[in-house]
């Protein structure tokens, strides 16, 4: 069976004053695959990863969730739900932003971070809250010992590795990745990658990957969008777009990134 969709914007539109940024960008992203949306620094990317979570608020547009976990599926507008609805929600929906860094409180223990999320949405893990911090450190690769310590403790990779546990807490549907490895060298960011695509293959998670890094879309994408000041202006499988792309912009973008040397070495060792 051919994968569905799970997450579909229609014709978003985003203005800030009287800047109109985002024009009219529709995309899908399927259910148990991951979706490249690839484009220079300033090109949007990062706003419409907000909008789709409605982090921030659209001009127009609709952001349908195609939920199928019961009996009959249905379909929500996210931008249509009230804050209830869309809280209780937000659990199957989760993010891992660029900079790791900036993304952990440093006067929060590891311990704290990673149960933010089960005190936000008052859920108690089966195996207890202490068990379900171990596991999720075990599946990012850190040790029980980093339960105590704080974010300044810790290299780029590993924190990064943390803002991923407390993505996966809850354990989302789909994850958002915000130029993950950006902030990362090129090993420690490979590291990171097939970390990430070792949980989406073992959890069927669906990714949306955020990047300008074409050879990193190509290890961990199926689908690919190109985007240019706000717009979409090449989608399609990876082979389509990135073997056979149609638009110049494309091809600029491909001929400005080296391949990915030390991903390749790490995915096939």
């Amino acid at each position: 069976m051919p994968a569905q969709p799970l997450l579909e914007a229609r014709d978003l539109v985003k203005d800030f004053g009287s800047v109109r940024v985002i024009h009219g960008v529709s995309l899908k992203v399927m259910r148990g695959e991951t979706l490249g949306l690839v484009g220079e620094s300033g090109s949007g990317k990062s706003t419409i990863a907000r909008l789709l979570l409605r982090l921030i608020e659209p001009t127009s547009g609709s952001v349908l969730f195609h939920d199928t976990s019961e009996s009959n599926s249905r379909t929500f507008d996210l931008l249509q739900l009230n804050s209830r609805d869309m809280r209780r929600l937000r659990r199957r929906l989760s993010i891992v932003f660029q900079d790791p860094y900036a993304a952990l409180n440093p006067r929060m223990s590891v311990s704290q971070i990673l149960a933010e999320p089960f005190a936000i949405h008052r859920e108690q893990p089966p195996q207890g809250l202490e068990g379900r911090l171990h596991e999720l450190l075990a599946e990012v690769g850190l040790e029980p010992s980093a339960l105590r310590r704080y974010p300044h403790e810790f290299s780029g990779g590993q924190r990064q590795r943390i803002n991923i546990a407390r993505a996966i807490a809850l354990r989302p549907e789909l994850l958002v990745l915000d130029e993950p490895v950006s902030a990362l060298d090129v090993s420690v960011g490979a590291q990171v990658i097939n970390l990430l695509h070792g949980l989406q293959q073992r959890y069927g998670l669906t990714y949306l990957f955020i990047s300008h890094s074409m050879p990193m879309v190509r290890y961990l994408c199926q689908h690919v969008a190109v985007m240019r000041q706000g717009r979409i202006v090449e989608t399609g499988t990876w082979s389509e777009v990135c073997d056979h792309p149609r638009e110049p912009y494309t091809q600029q973008l491909l001929a400005a990134t080296p391949e990915l040397s030390a991903l390749e070495q790490i995915g096939s060792g």
